[in-house]
């Protein structure tokens, strides 16, 4: 379930509602569109009712996404939700409960009043937590496991002191007790935090055009120049592309990562050597020991099981499409999940592409990828009843799959 964010046109000051996987924003008053980027990931808060008091402000890790494992010889997948206390101070309540869903929150910046705990809680510990919170499905030993689409944030809870305990700036309960004459949270506050969001202007660093995109886009385009960007860093950096144009007007194009990469574990360096180490039922073909090796991974969330489905189609079936460098006009699919975390699904691929998983999956942990190449690909799509279906490859998607994937 997302989230609401409350936020100030950076053009005119109007209020715009956001939600939560927004990243390009319009303001309804003066028209203008921005790009919401963060260095790590956005901090929120949940706004105080008590105004009159010194606010001190709890971290809440929140991890939303889509966690993989690979045990036996089975890949297990769930979508995750949780959200979990991120400061030394373990007497504050585990969860946040269902209050960022029910309350509208607001983006931490320098302008905030109050304090802030420190958040102790690495990131790498909170991944540990959410794989042992979803390793309750599948038997044997655990090879691998990925997480596909995930949103990191930090929540923030406000508190306040009153004779010895901390109160509920929400509330105005008391939620935990204070030691005596020991003040434990001073050593654990943030001093002077300077932390951020960056609102980019959607203009074309090429042309000075107007980049096209929708509210949860993290690619942008460019219909003047057609070129594609992607944030990084606080600027915008150029993302390659092809294009397979469509025999149909009312063709959709679905975007695909295709990452051609240097393979350690298992000597994958073509994709004739990828037919070999996954068993595929195919009669090889000389020319496959020159052909690198590609791996085809969707560039939108969409559920895990059809996630894995269109990611090991279209990389067993690895088509040579006839592409082209200018972009459609109409009826571009947004990219939702970013390159470095397709790269991530690339091993994940491989085991889901495997023919003989007794005989790859111990091998899992030893292999490694290197993205020595990706290119986004649009890809056409035409309605099919209840179904999208590429017309070269007849790859099938769920239109109602479609629709949920866009809240992940």
């Amino acid at each position: 379930m997302g989230f609401a964010v409350e936020q100030e046109c950076p053009q005119c000051g109007a209020p715009i509602e956001l939600e939560e996987t927004d990243r390009l924003i319009r303001c309804p008053y003066c028209n203008v569109k921005n790009f919401l980027f963060a260095p790590d990931y956005f901090r929120l808060l949940l706004p105080p009712k008590v105004s009159d008091r010194d606010i001190l402000y709890a971290p809440y890790m929140r991890f939303k996404g889509s966690v993989y494992l690979c045990k036996g010889t089975s890949i297990c997948h769930r979508i995750v939700d949780i959200t979990r206390q991120a400061s030394t101070f373990r007497q504050l309540p585990v969860s946040l409960g269902l209050r960022p869903q029910a309350m509208k929150m607001k983006f931490v910046n320098p302008g905030v009043p109050g304090s802030f705990l420190k958040c102790s809680l690495r990131l790498t510990d909170a991944l540990d937590r959410v794989a042992r919170h979803s390793s309750l499905t599948g038997p044997g030993k655990l090879v691998h496991q990925a997480y596909i689409g995930e949103a990191f944030s930090l929540i923030y809870l406000p508190l306040f002191a009153q004779q010895g305990k901390l109160f509920d700036a929400i509330t105005n309960k008391a939620i935990a007790r204070l030691p005596q004459d020991e003040d434990v949270l001073a050593p654990a506050i943030e001093q002077n935090p300077k932390w951020q969001i960056t609102f980019m202007a959607t203009m074309c660093p090429q042309c000075g055009w107007d980049l096209d995109g929708e509210r949860d886009s993290v690619v942008l385009t460019c219909s003047n120049c057609d070129t594609a960007w992607a944030a990084s860093e606080g600027k915008f950096i150029r993302v390659d592309f092809n294009a397979v144009l469509g025999g149909d007007e009312d063709t959709t194009y679905f975007p695909f990562w295709r990452i051609a990469a240097w393979e350690k574990g298992l000597d994958i360096h073509s994709y004739a050597d990828f037919i070999r180490v996954t068993r595929q039922p195919k009669v090889l073909q000389r020319h496959w020991e020159n052909q690198d090796m590609c791996f085809w991974i969707p560039a939108f969330k969409i559920r895990p099981k059809l996630f894995l489905h269109l990611a090991r189609q279209m990389t067993i079936l690895q088509k040579d499409f006839d592409t082209g460098e200018e972009i459609p006009k109409k009826k571009l699919y947004p990219v939702t999940l970013p390159r470095h975390e397709a790269v991530q699904s690339m091993k994940l691929t491989l085991a889901s592409c495997a023919m003989a998983k007794k005989e790859v999956f111990p091998l899992l942990p030893q292999v490694s990828f290197t993205a020595r190449e990706s290119t986004l690909v649009y890809l056409p799509f035409n309605e099919g009843g209840h179904e999208m279906v590429q017309e070269h490859t007849r790859v099938a998607i769920n239109k109602r799959t479609l629709e949920f994937g866009r809240y992940l």
